[in-house]
């Protein structure tokens, strides 16, 4: 059998391939510890469950629009622009299979052949083949590790050609839980403007941010749209929500593209599930309950970040970090224990695994061989036996 040359190039996601094999190895007996998984161990709220299920019972299990229920969009639209100068306009808002397929929808729509898009690095393991798969060209650009590898208009300036199209960030930042503050975001949405770069901000991690009490970190949406240009902005449920399993995003944009991605959604996989759009539309809707489920485990991903870095900081003074401003990671430096054998970021977490048996993803799954992710969004005692185990591997 031969393969289409559209996916030559493609690779499975690392992530998810690390967090397959943690729980292939548990199942087998081993005792694991998985910090690698990207989704919150919190359970979903039950109201927003309960709202599914009776959806189910009243018979609401039939296709809905291509972009999504309509009531589902308009409330989207008012959770994503509440407190900017957007319009908050369902028809802006194309409601997906999770935040992927919004991020999906726009690669596909906007990038083609001969187009390169700037992604900035470290990068969520997808960007680059999502990008790959529009048969356009990703081009990694690292900002400082000094500024916690956050880009600056010098750094895109550097990378760009007369072929950028695209530029892909995301705020807070997957890997590294770094945040751009509304200067910066201001300063990357006029330098894309002057360039006519369309800039597409990942925010699915907004609401787990670890700066101003109760506040989202700040987003893309917050800017001036007279001085923002192209822009198509990403979040979800899965995250703040604990809604990963039932895959609802959704995108906004200009109206004229959301209606171009959802034409090309109607021929890929049309709605997302009906079931899961109730639950969404209950979650966005019942704002003060949805507040109170968000602060609780806020509050859990504020103390474990705190607990990781006291943890790294007397285990594993040897493996530098970057101190989380958002999500639920920890991204820090493994090329400390490189010698002959251990020559990269995979080796050194193949180590990790095999010898003290706590699953964590290499950086090469980010753009950095140097580095490695663990994820917080585990029970405190399995965060401090997870980096008490690595450090027997890792030194001191």
């Amino acid at each position: 059998m031969t393969y289409s040359d559209n996916i030559a190039k493609l690779r499975p996601s690392a992530t998810v391939a690390v967090s397959t094999l943690a729980k292939k190895l548990a199942a087998a007996g081993r005792d694991i510890i998985n910090l690698g998984a990207g989704e919150p161990d919190f359970d979903t709220p039950e109201w927003i469950s309960a709202a599914a299920i009776q959806g189910i019972r009243d018979g609401r299990t039939r296709y809905t629009p291509a972009a999504g229920l309509p009531e589902l969009r308009a409330a989207a639209a008012e959770y994503m622009t509440a407190g900017t100068a957007y319009p908050a306009d369902g028809a802006r808002v194309v409601v997906s299979a999770g935040a992927k397929q919004s991020l999906y929808n726009a690669c596909f729509c906007l990038f083609g052949p001969g187009d390169e898009v700037l992604i900035g690095s470290p990068y969520w393991t997808s960007y680059p083949e999502m990008v790959t798969l529009a048969r356009a060209e990703p081009v990694p650009v690292a900002g400082s590790e000094s500024r916690d590898f956050l880009l600056t208009p010098d750094d895109l300036e550097a990378a760009a050609t007369p072929r950028s199209k695209g530029l892909i960030l995301s705020t807070p930042s997957n890997p590294t839980g770094a945040v751009y503050s509304r200067e910066e975001l201001g300063a990357i949405a006029e330098w894309a403007r002057e360039r006519d770069v369309t800039l597409i901000s990942d925010e699915i991690y907004q609401e787990i941010y670890f700066g101003d009490e109760g506040g989202k970190a700040p987003g893309a949406l917050d800017l001036d749209p007279d001085s923002a240009g192209h822009l198509v902005v990403t979040n979800g449920m899965s995250k703040a929500y604990a809604m990963t399993g039932w895959r609802v995003g959704f995108s906004y944009t200009t109206a004229e593209l959301a209606s171009k991605m959802s034409a090309f959604q109607s021929h890929v996989s049309l709605n997302a599930a009906t079931p899961s759009q109730i639950a969404a539309l209950e979650g966005l809707t019942r704002s003060e309950d949805a507040a109170r489920a968000k602060a609780r485990m806020l509050e859990a991903f504020r103390r474990r970040r705190g607990l990781v870095a006291r943890l790294f900081d007397e285990f594993l003074p040897g493996c530098p970090y970057v101190m989380p401003t958002g999500a639920f990671y920890l991204y820090f430096r493994v090329d400390g224990v490189f010698d002959d054998e251990l020559t990269c970021a995979n080796d050194v977490c193949a180590r990790v695994l095999e010898e003290a048996g706590v699953a964590i993803v290499p950086g090469e799954a980010f753009g950095d061989a140097r580095f490695a992710r663990m994820s917080t969004a585990s029970s405190d005692e399995e965060i401090e036996a997870g980096v008490r185990r690595m450090a027997t591997v890792l030194g001191g």
